[in-house]
């Protein structure tokens, strides 16, 4: 009896969260910054293409952001889709499961590259991993020693780099850039580095402490990198490809290990610092909030997000045809991620 009312007990929080769901008819989406202009452009021509649902609402709020909202439960007071420029980790799916979120489902939208770019009418920069990282980190290797870090311009790293202040503007913590700027430049450029031998747990700090003099973190959108740049001429910030494409009157880019940032080359796998996108399904909400199914489906169109597509117009690099079947094929099937899936 008492397992019997355990499992009634189970049962009606899951329809009282369908319920407070169906209460609501419009599509409420958030998270990664690098997404949110895809996503806006495909809510709009969604409202457009279905009279029948209301258009979505898009907010941002980064990636990890966007996350933590859609793990926080099931019901109207939580959003349908996560939009994330990284592959949700493991601990999160594990805090989605313990709030009842547990048909977590992955659409992979197409790729990004990751640029570092500075104002228009400053110097061209052509760096390498190493070099972000000696200017960037609190503490660098000279003379085999681990010390603060000297550097003042860039062309006291390598006298190839400009005569030019060091000043950086990156992602904050709470977008999914930044996890990639870690792994895919500071912790490549590290290796690099010349650091003298020490455990795991040192170069973890090493590779993650950073300088407060020159480095400003930026836990807004990109257009609040862009400001920065405009006030300090000085700085090079870091921004997702589509929005320096979007914004190239106003900024040059930086070649990364001798390769140019382009659509082209993002496709192509020769530019180092690129990364899948994607956005995450609540599965608990389809069929209650009007219209999911619909959207996912038109954004992985072929006419959306495909060669060619409305968004590879604004700057998203479309994946391969086949793998865009594949990622909507498994949606259809309800293939819910695990923890084990993810790391």
């Amino acid at each position: 009896m008492k397992k019997l009312m355990l499992a009634t007990a189970a049962l009606a929080v899951v329809f009282a969260g369908s319920a407070q769901a169906q209460s609501r008819d419009t599509i409420q989406i958030a998270g990664s910054s690098t997404v949110l202009p895809f996503a806006s452009i495909v809510a709009e021509e969604f409202g457009n293409a279905f009279p029948q649902f209301k258009t979505p609402v898009v907010g941002s709020g980064g990636t990890g952001g966007g996350l933590k909202q859609f793990c926080e439960g099931v019901g109207a007071n939580t959003i349908d889709i996560a939009n994330a420029s990284r592959q949700i980790k493991k601990s999160e799916v594990e805090a989605c499961n313990k709030n009842g979120v547990n048909k977590i489902l992955e659409v992979q939208i197409g790729y990004d590259g990751i640029v570092f770019a500075s104002s228009a009418s400053k110097a061209d920069f052509a760096l390498e991993p190493v070099h972000v990282f000696k200017a960037i980190a609190a503490q660098v290797a000279v003379d085999g020693k681990l010390v603060a870090n000297p550097y003042k311009n860039w062309n006291e790293i390598d006298a190839a780099l400009p005569n030019q202040p060091i000043a950086l503007a990156i992602p904050a913590s709470n977008h999914g850039t930044r996890e990639v700027f870690q792994e895919r430049v500071i912790a490549a450029g590290a290796k690099a580095a010349g650091l003298p031998e020490m455990s795991k747990e040192e170069m973890e700090k090493v590779v993650t402490t950073f300088r407060q003099d020159v480095v400003v973190e930026i836990a807004g959108d990109y257009t609040e990198t862009l400001a920065r740049l405009q006030s300090n001429a000085d700085t090079v910030g870091v921004f997702g490809l589509s929005f320096y494409d979007q914004n190239k009157d106003k900024l040059k880019v930086a070649t990364v290990s001798g390769v140019t940032p382009s659509l082209e080359t993002v496709a192509a796998g020769e530019y180092p610092v690129s990364r899948p996108l994607f956005f995450y399904v609540k599965g608990e909400h389809v069929g209650v909030v009007p219209g999911i199914d619909e959207y996912v489906e038109f954004f992985l169109s072929d006419g959306i997000a495909g060669l060619g597509g409305t968004l590879e117009t604004a700057g998203l690099i479309p994946a391969p045809a086949e793998e865009t079947a594949d990622v909507l094929a498994e949606y259809k099937a309800g293939k819910a991620l695990t923890a084990a899936d993810v790391k």
